[in-house]
């Protein structure tokens, strides 16, 4: 699969996966920063973005993208981050593919299960009549209704967008999503090891990387780490960026 991206600044190449309901225009603001040194891809994940969709969506398809998108683009041994989906895909394709990537970077995210635990914003997502929306202040005062938060919203409502016919649509495949998504939250599936140097990064406001993960982090990944970020919760990059750009480079630039 083809998948959209955005390329910026030059140097040792890194490639950045979104997480769920994301798009590669969700990093712009950090990559901009890394590109001051670094040569920064942001790929749109399938069924996100502008990138195609498909009925499969599944961690083995979305580590073959990263790996045809590496291979279409003659990527050297690029540094992958990947945060929350975006993590376990990277980590998908890091098993699949070790001797693809020179390190590795996991944002709040752990290789164990995660339950669903998406149905608050589905059911939101789900109950916008796109056919009839007039405005993006309708939408969100109808996914108001469902998700209470203003920042989780305003993140989700990036997907939507006015089609050729100018009528609203998404640019997420909220069908296969939501069908699928029991997949997302999916233990990693291993075989060996994988020993490239690999750094696990929470936030410590957020509840998805607990301290009785690390166990299953170093058995999978033996040359990690796991840094915590202060007052900082899922969406860590966004939140704290100066922090999370400070331990993310100096994480590419050790010599191990």
């Amino acid at each position: 699969m083809q998948l959209h991206y955005h390329k910026i600044g030059e140097g040792e190449p890194i490639i950045i996966l979104h997480g769920l309901f994301g798009s590669a225009d969700n990093w712009l603001t950090v990559s901009r920063m890394l590109a001051e040194s670094y040569q920064v891809y942001l790929p749109d994940q399938r069924n996100h973005g502008r990138s195609p969709w498909s009925e499969a969506f599944t961690y083995d398809a979305m580590s073959a993208d990263l790996m045809e998108f590496i291979e279409t683009h003659q990527i050297q041994q690029p540094t992958i981050i990947g945060h929350s989906m975006g993590g376990k895909a990277a980590m998908r394709f890091a098993v699949r593919y070790p001797d693809a990537f020179r390190k590795l970077v996991v944002v709040d995210m752990a290789p164990k299960y995660y339950s669903p635990h998406h149905q608050q914003i589905l059911a939101g997502l789900h109950s916008l009549n796109l056919a009839s929306l007039q405005s993006r202040q309708q939408a969100d005062d109808q996914l108001a209704q469902h998700i209470p938060e203003l920042g989780v919203r305003q993140f989700l409502l990036k997907n939507l967008y006015r089609n050729e016919q100018q009528l609203f649509a998404w640019r997420i495949n909220l069908s296969v999503i939501a069908r699928e998504i029991e997949n997302v939250g999916e233990a990693l599936v291993y075989t060996k090891p994988v020993e490239q140097p690999t750094l696990f990064l929470r936030g410590g406001l957020s509840g998805y990387v607990k301290d009785e993960d690390i166990k299953l982090m170093r058995q999978i990944f033996p040359q990690s780490s796991l840094e915590t970020i202060p007052d900082a919760g899922h969406w860590l990059q966004a939140e704290k960026p100066k922090e999370f750009l400070k331990k993310v480079t100096a994480f590419i630039q050790a010599e191990k």
